[in-house]
């Protein structure tokens, strides 16, 4: 980089570290040398690594919850449909990828856990909702919610080590859920 970052290029950048490498890689000179800078670059935004840590959860709790607030505008597809696009968002790698840093992250950090939560709440209560409306009854949908969740969760973590479903797989996948 040629011209003097500004405070959100540190984050953005901090964000694109934090997907590409997790958590341990935060630190200022590894995130120096990912955006191709001097240490003291740095320093004219911020005060020390704990406030840039700061600002990265909060520019990532903002995105979040925006990200949360567009996601209500699935609930105007038909319910096959939106299953359909929630599940295949996990064969995607740098959505994957961003799930594992973050997840890593919310155990060490309150505040990212509880967006963490409340995204999944989100998600959950999405995906019992369809199921309803797919006609489940409450109990069989939220258990089947929460089979859908937690293996999407898993699959997140897992991936590396098991085969990567393909689009065929997920509709069939689908097609016994509903």
């Amino acid at each position: 980089m040629t011209s003097r970052l500004s405070a959100t290029d540190w984050t953005d950048g901090a964000l694109d570290l934090l997907r590409i490498e997790g958590v341990a890689a935060l630190g200022i000179n590894r995130l120096c040398e990912h955006l191709g800078v001097t240490r003291g670059s740095f320093y004219w935004h911020f005060a020390d690594l704990g406030a840039l840590k700061e600002a990265v959860t909060e520019r990532w709790c903002a995105d979040t919850r925006t990200a949360l607030e567009s996601f209500a505008s699935l609930d105007r597809l038909p319910p096959v449909e939106r299953l359909r696009a929630m599940t295949l968002r996990l064969l995607d790698e740098d959505s994957a990828s961003v799930e594992r840093a973050l997840r890593a992250w919310a155990r060490t950090d309150e505040r990212v856990a509880g967006v963490v939560a409340e995204a999944d709440l989100a998600v959950f209560g999405s995906v019992q909702g369809a199921l309803v409306e797919l006609g489940r009854g409450p109990e069989e949908a939220r258990v089947l919610a929460g089979l859908l969740v937690y293996a999407g969760i898993g699959f997140a973590h897992g991936e590396a080590g098991l085969p990567r479903p393909t689009v065929a797989e997920v509709d069939r996948l689908l097609g016994l859920i509903v």
